[in-house]
């Protein structure tokens, strides 16, 4: 576990990104995952430019909302002006990712958004995935057209560059970003063979709400078996 502030959110900041190549959605050192700690309201990102496979919980850089980094030997990702603009923007984020996985980046290349024609997108975006037009790298700009152009989804393509994702946890964007690339490569296939059909709206929205109601454990509790029975 690493030393100083943070220890705990700096592991899993680690953990995180160490994700992001395993599920096959950067190269080299591309893209990043940060998490704000809800108590202190300090950011804990990637640092830039170091290869995943040799990153350790020790390296995540802590920085506050305006960009100053209060612990850490590493510069901070280049992208950490992008998620500070969005943390301050959306209190209800905690988690952001960027990749530039292939087929999502694909759509975002050509400017094109991505309909709901998967029931896999109905519950877990709750809609399409947007493009926002393009945004110059370097400064708050990314950030700004995330806020402005991500609406209520989970994730968010932006023109010739590449894929954003948020969520209340790191865990939540994380999965957000694995689902991005999975809709868009069945996408992808799915126009080669044909124009595939949008689900409409209403649908879409009971999709949804389904989901988030239904799916998982949600604390339920089962009846234990007699096992003599």
């Amino acid at each position: 576990m690493a030393k100083g502030r943070l220890p705990e959110l700096r592991q899993e900041v680690c953990r995180l990104n160490c994700e992001l190549p395993r599920h096959g959605l950067v190269t080299w050192t591309s893209g990043n995952v940060s998490v704000r700690d809800p108590k202190t309201g300090w950011v804990v990102i990637k640092p830039s430019g170091v290869k995943f496979e040799d990153l350790t919980p020790a390296d995540q850089v802590i920085v506050d909302l305006k960009g100053n980094v209060i612990e850490g030997t590493r510069n901070p990702s280049v992208d950490a002006p992008t998620h500070l603009y969005i943390y301050r923007k959306r209190p209800d984020v905690n988690g952001i990712v960027h990749t530039h996985s292939n087929y999502a980046t694909a759509f975002a290349a050509v400017g094109r958004s991505i309909p709901v024609y998967l029931t896999a997108m109905a519950d877990e975006f709750g809609g399409p995935i947007p493009c926002g037009p393009y945004a110059k790298i370097g400064g708050e700009e990314i950030g700004k057209c995330v806020v402005d152009h991500i609406g209520r989804s989970p994730a968010i393509l932006l023109k010739n560059h590449g894929v954003f994702t948020v969520g209340k946890t790191g865990e939540a964007a994380l999965k957000a970003a694995v689902m991005t690339e999975d809709v868009a490569r069945t996408v992808h296939h799915a126009l080669q063979i044909w124009k595939p059909s949008v689900i409409s709206p209403a649908e879409v929205a009971r999709a949804f709400r389904r989901y988030a109601d239904k799916y998982g454990q949600r604390g339920r509790v089962l009846a234990k078996v007699d096992a003599s029975t």
